[in-house]
């Protein structure tokens, strides 16, 4: 379902030119946060020898224990979905 904002602004060809440049900007920094946060979940990977999507499985199954190395997988995994979030509003957001 499309949702939509109503702002007035006395300038409307600039203001839409300022708010792409800066949903641009926080794509890239998103794409960037992405990559890192991907980056940090592949020892966790290599460690445990699983990828993160089998481990977000049973972790959410219970079929693993609750250790700290295995929570803190689960923040990665948490901030990565947050971040993927984020991106994906701004993806699917237009300016007309």
């Amino acid at each position: 379902m499309c949702q939509q904002v109503t702002i007035q602004t006395s300038n409307l060809e600039q203001f839409k030119s300022m708010l792409k440049t800066a949903l641009g900007r926080e794509a890239k920094l998103l794409e960037y946060s992405i990559q890192r946060t991907r980056e940090a979940l592949a020892p966790f990977e290599k460690r445990f020898n699983m990828t993160t999507d089998e481990f977000e499985r049973k972790f959410n199954a219970r079929e693993i224990e609750e250790t700290l190395d295995f929570l803190d997988w689960w923040m990665e995994v948490e901030a990565l979905r947050h971040l993927e979030s984020k991106r994906n509003l701004i993806q699917d957001a237009r300016v007309e």
